[in-house]
C-alpha cells in the first residue's frame, strides 16, 4: 500500500511538468524587438538619471548631482520623434534649462541710436569786427576773450592820416558847395564808405576841426572769440580787429557711426541732456548731415540747431542725445530678440519650436539678420511670421543638441552623441561666437566670499581685454588661460537653489568664451569671443551685485559693425576689437 501511494505521487509530478512543458511550447513567443524596446523605456524611465548642467553624469536611481548637488532627472529618449534631426525636452527640462519661446511676428521696428556730440558755435553767426580805415590802433577797449560786446559798442580806436586828409578835402568842398555840390557830396560819401555816421560828419563840421581818431564800433551783439591786433599794429583797411561770435543760436554737432547713417535722416527729433545742466532735457531737429565720413574716427557729422537765448548752451559742452526711428517691420523682415540669436559672424542660427501631442523637440535653423536694433534683430531670410522660437536659454538647447548628436551651431550636419561636458568648445571647433547670454532681470543675495571670487574673475578678465586690445595673441591665450583657473576657483556650493542654477548657467558661458580664447590662435576669433565672455561677466557682476568698480563700454563697428560690449577699469576708450585701426572707437555706456 505505501509503495503504490509513492507511485501516485510520482506520476502527478510527472504530469505537472509535462502538462508546463506543453503550455510553453504553444505560447507565442515575443518579438526580440519588443523585448528590447519594453528593456530600454524601463532603463530610460526607472534606470538612467542625469544632471541638467552636468549631462556626464549617469546614475541608475535618483540622487543629487555629485559635482553641483542639483537633483537627478529622468534621460530623456528620442523615442516616438517625428524629426530625427530635431532635440526632443521634456516639460522638467524646459523648465530646468529656463527655455522661453516666441512667436515670431511683423510690428514697428524701433531702433534706438545713442550719440555724443558737444555744444559749439553757430558758423553762420561768427563774424570778425573790421576797421573800415588804415591806420594805427590806438586803443582796445576789449582786452581778452570771452568777453560779451553789445551791438553799437565802442571796442577800439585807430588813428589815421588818411581820415584827416579827408575831412580836409570835406572842409574845403563845403566852401564851394554851392556852386559844385557833387564835390561837396563826394567828399561826404567818402567818409560814410568809412562807417561814419552822418551825426558824425555834421559834428565834424560843426566844430571845425578834424579828427584825428576814429571810434569803431561793434556791429553785433556776441562773445570775442579771438582778439586779432595789438595795440599799436598798424592795419589795413578792412583788416580784422575782434572775432565775434553770437551765442543766441548754436548748433550741437553729435558724432554717428556710419553704420548707423541708414536710419537717420533730416528732420529727426534729437533728445538729449547736457552733463553740466543736470536736470534738463533738450530737444531739437537734424538740419543736416555730413556727408564725409571722418577717415580716423569713421563717424559722420549730425548737425542740430537749437536757439539759446539765456545763453544757457555753451560751446564745447558735452551732450548725450537719443534718436528713435520707427518703421514697419513688413518692409525689412521680422523682429526677433538679440538672445534667440547663435552666430559665428559668417552664419546665424536660431531655434525653431515644434510640438505635437507627444513632445515638444527644437530643430536648429539658419536665417539672414537685417540691422541690429540693440536688443534685437531684423530677420530677412529663414524666418516665416507665427512661427515660434526660442529666445531665452538658446545656449542650452544647442548644448542639449550636441550632447545628442543632432544638428548645432557646432556641428550643423549632427554627429554622434555625446557622453562628456564638452558644449562645443573644443579646440578643433569651427569659429565660433554666440549672442545668447544668460540674463536675468532677478538679483540674487550670495555669500561673501561667493563675491569676492566673481571679483577675483573680473581681475582676471582685464588682462584677457588689453592683451586683445595689444593685438598680442599668444598673451591673450595664456590670460585667458588664467581667466580659467580663477573660473575654476569659484565654490559652486556657495549659492543655493535658483542662484545655483543661474551661476551654472553663467559659469557655462564664461567657460566655453575663455576655453575659446585660450585655445585659439587667431587674433580675430579671439575678439571675437571676447563679447560673449564681457557680455556674459557684466550680467553675472549685475544679478548677484558684485561691488566693483569698472565701466561698461560699447563700439557699434566692431563685430562686423553688429556692435559689441566690453568691461574696463578705465574710462578711457581703448577699443578691444578694433585695436590700433580704430582704437579710440567707442564710448561708455554704464559705470558699474
Amino acid at each position: 500500500m505505501k509503495k503504490l501511494l509513492q507511485n501516485k505521487y510520482v506520476l502527478i509530478g510527472l504530469t505537472l511538468i509535462i502538462g508546463g512543458l506543453i503550455g510553453w511550447m504553444l505560447k507565442p513567443s515575443t518579438p526580440a524587438s519588443e523585448m528590447s524596446e519594453d528593456h530600454e523605456h524601463v532603463a530610460d524611465e526607472n534606470g538612467v538619471w542625469t544632471c541638467s548642467m552636468h549631462p556626464q553624469i549617469r546614475k541608475n536611481e535618483p540622487g543629487s548631482c555629485p559635482i553641483c548637488g542639483m537633483d537627478l532627472i529622468p534621460l530623456e529618449s528620442d523615442l516616438g520623434m517625428d524629426d530625427p534631426m530635431a532635440i526632443h525636452m521634456s516639460p522638467t527640462a524646459l523648465k530646468l534649462a529656463n527655455v522661453v519661446t516666441q512667436k515670431v511676428g511683423a510690428g514697428e521696428i524701433t531702433k534706438t541710436i545713442r550719440l555724443n556730440g558737444k555744444v559749439m558755435e553757430n558758423e553762420k553767426l561768427v563774424y570778425t569786427q573790421a576797421s573800415h580805415i588804415p591806420g594805427r590802433v590806438e586803443t582796445l577797449n576789449v582786452n581778452f576773450s570771452g568777453d560779451f560786446v553789445q551791438k553799437g559798442q565802442e571796442i577800439s580806436t585807430i588813428y589815421s592820416p588818411e581820415l584827416v586828409t579827408a575831412q580836409q578835402e570835406l572842409f574845403e568842398t563845403q566852401k564851394i558847395k554851392d556852386k559844385q555840390p557833387e564835390l561837396f557830396a563826394a567828399a561826404k560819401r567818402k567818409l560814410t564808405n568809412w562807417k561814419l555816421t552822418n551825426a558824425q560828419i555834421d559834428q565834424i563840421l560843426a566844430n571845425g576841426k578834424p579828427l584825428e581818431t576814429l571810434p569803431i564800433r561793434s556791429e553785433r551783439s556776441g562773445y570775442v572769440k579771438e582778439k586779432l591786433v595789438m595795440l599799436g599794429d598798424y592795419i589795413k583797411q578792412g583788416a580784422p580787429i575782434y572775432m565775434i561770435a553770437d551765442l543766441s543760436n548754436v548748433w550741437v554737432l553729435f558724432d554717428a557711426y556710419e553704420s548707423d547713417l541708414a536710419w537717420i535722416r533730416e528732420g529727426a527729433s534729437v533728445s538729449f541732456t547736457i552733463s553740466s545742466l543736470p536736470g534738463e532735457q533738450f530737444t531739437g531737429k537734424i538740419s543736416y548731415i555730413d556727408p564725409v565720413i571722418n577717415p580716423k574716427t569713421r563717424v559722420s557729422k549730425l548737425r542740430v540747431e537749437m536757439n539759446n537765448p539765456g545763453y544757457q548752451l555753451k560751446p564745447e559742452m558735452f551732450a548725450s542725445g537719443v534718436l528713435s526711428v520707427t518703421s514697419h517691420a513688413n518692409k525689412e523682415g521680422l523682429i526677433v530678440p538679440k538672445s534667440a540669436v547663435m552666430w559665428t559672424g559668417k552664419k546665424s542660427v536660431v531655434y525653431v519650436k515644434t510640438a505635437s501631442d507627444q513632445s515638444i523637440s527644437f530643430r536648429m535653423r539658419t536665417v539672414t539678420l537685417g540691422p541690429s536694433l540693440g536688443e534685437s534683430y531684423v530677420v530677412k531670410e529663414g524666418l516665416e511670421a507665427g512661427e515660434e522660437i526660442v529666445v531665452n536659454g538658446t545656449f542650452s538647447v544647442d548644448a542639449a543638441a550636441q550632447l545628442a548628436g543632432k544638428p548645432s551651431m557646432m556641428s550643423p550636419e549632427g554627429g554622434a552623441a555625446m557622453t562628456g561636458h564638452n558644449h562645443g568648445t573644443t579646440p578643433e571647433s569651427k569659429e565660433m561666437n554666440h549672442s545668447e547670454i544668460n540674463v536675468s532681470d532677478k538679483e540674487y543675495e550670495s555669500d561673501k566670499a561667493f563675491q569676492n571670487q566673481i571679483k577675483s574673475v573680473f581681475e582676471s578678465y582685464l588682462p584677457v581685454k588689453d592683451a586683445l586690445i595689444a593685438a598680442d595673441p599668444d598673451r591673450a591665450s595664456s590670460t585667458a588661460k588664467a581667466l580659467l583657473e580663477s573660473l575654476g576657483k569659484v565654490d559652486m556650493k556657495l549659492v543655493k537653489g535658483e542662484a545655483h542654477m543661474e551661476w551654472m548657467a553663467d559659469l557655462t558661458v564664461l567657460k566655453a568664451a575663455a576655453n575659446a580664447i585660450q585655445k585659439g590662435s587667431e587674433l580675430e576669433t579671439m575678439r571675437m569671443m571676447l563679447s560673449p565672455l564681457s557680455d556674459q561677466l557684466y550680467h553675472t557682476i549685475k544679478k548677484f551685485k558684485i561691488e566693483t568698480s569698472g565701466f561698461r563700454q560699447f563700439c557699434p563697428m566692431a563685430m562686423n559693425n553688429r556692435g559689441a560690449y566690453w568691461l574696463s577699469d578705465s574710462e578711457k576708450i581703448l577699443n578691444p576689437y578694433l585695436g590700433d585701426a580704430m582704437l579710440s572707437c567707442g564710448n561708455v555706456e554704464e559705470e558699474l
